[in-house]
């Protein structure tokens, strides 16, 4: 019987909820220590609501193990904070901004190398682990040398360089035996953003539930994965209406219900982007088997969510 491999998302509103509510009271109390563990539990369930052929993912990390991760950041954030204020009391407040910005743009490659090595690996379904295999000296490169072309062309270069990101370090990633590839073009992200941009203006906000689909779309449309030579596409079915249907009563779920309802509306959408992205190849899910390496620095995980930076 051939393989049909199908994503779903399941999750239950309820319990969700009641995973929210515990994290943010036990976060109130530690005046926000239990971050980690709330964090980590939030994963842990997510993560095993997501089904892959009748199978669930699931998340190892710990709360200590982000933690740990977390305690480097604040140190790290400590430093700049401080480098800030020696300087400011030196009477050179400016230097002191600049050197803070330049740490925290040399930090931005390390976040998004060791969030991926640690997320991945952390991640398995059927017991095979996915993992990372970047290198961060190469992917310094890249950074700065694109960053350094959209600082020159004021920005706009930088749909060129978020694509050369996103496709360097979606084409390291190995989910076992198979590996994720990811191909797509700056300039297409571009005009696809411009347009959007400009037509969600004339509409009055419309388009941009239209704007979100093409976005979801070129994402997905975008990746492959590779297994013994041969290629799988993957291929995203959301339309602008059916995001326009999902969000807009959402909006209205959580606005009558005061914010309550916000773990089910978070949960709607999670089922209708699943639902939504199909296989188009021979992809052997039962071959898949375990090649990668365990790795438990949480240090860049951590760091990629206090700087907002999203890959995946």
């Amino acid at each position: 019987m051939e393989n049909k491999n199908e994503l779903s998302f399941h999750g239950n509103g309820s319990k969700y909820f009641g995973i929210i509510i515990v994290n943010m009271l036990l976060m109130i109390i530690t005046l926000g220590l239990y971050y980690p563990w709330a964090k980590s539990d939030k994963l842990k369930y997510l993560y095993g609501e997501a089904e892959f052929n009748g199978s669930r993912f699931a998340f190892h990390g710990t709360g200590k193990e982000i933690f740990k991760g977390f305690l480097k950041l604040m140190v790290f954030m400590i430093l700049i904070y401080g480098i800030i204020i020696a300087f400011t009391f030196m009477g050179k407040p400016m230097l002191g901004v600049l050197i803070a910005y330049l740490g925290i743009f040399a930090i931005v490659p390390l976040a998004i190398h060791g969030s991926l090595k640690y997320r991945m690996s952390r991640t398995s379904w059927r017991g095979i682990h996915f993992g990372y295999r970047g290198d961060l000296k190469e992917l310094n490169k890249l950074f700065f040398k694109n960053l350094l072309l959209t600082i020159i062309t004021f920005g706009i270069y930088g749909s060129w360089m978020a694509m050369k990101l996103r496709n360097y370090t979606l084409s390291n990633v190995r989910f076992g035996n198979v590996k994720i590839r990811s191909e797509a073009a700056g300039s297409e992200y571009f005009f696809m953003n411009l347009r959007g941009y400009l037509l969600s203006i004339i509409t009055l906000g419309i388009y941009s539930f239209w704007w979100i689909n093409e976005s979801f779309e070129f994402y997905v449309d975008h990746l492959s994965i590779d297994q013994n030579e041969k290629s799988t596409k993957l291929k995203a079915t959301t339309t602008g209406g059916g995001f326009f249907k999902v969000m807009v009563s959402n909006f209205f779920l959580v606005a009558f219900t005061l914010g309550f309802a916000s773990a089910w509306a978070e949960l709607r959408l999670y089922r209708y982007i699943f639902a939504n992205i199909k296989f188009e190849g021979s992809l052997d899910a039962d071959a898949i088997i375990q090649t990668e390496e365990d790795y438990k620095d949480a240090s860049g995980d951590d760091a990629s969510d206090f700087f907002d930076i999203g890959i995946i």
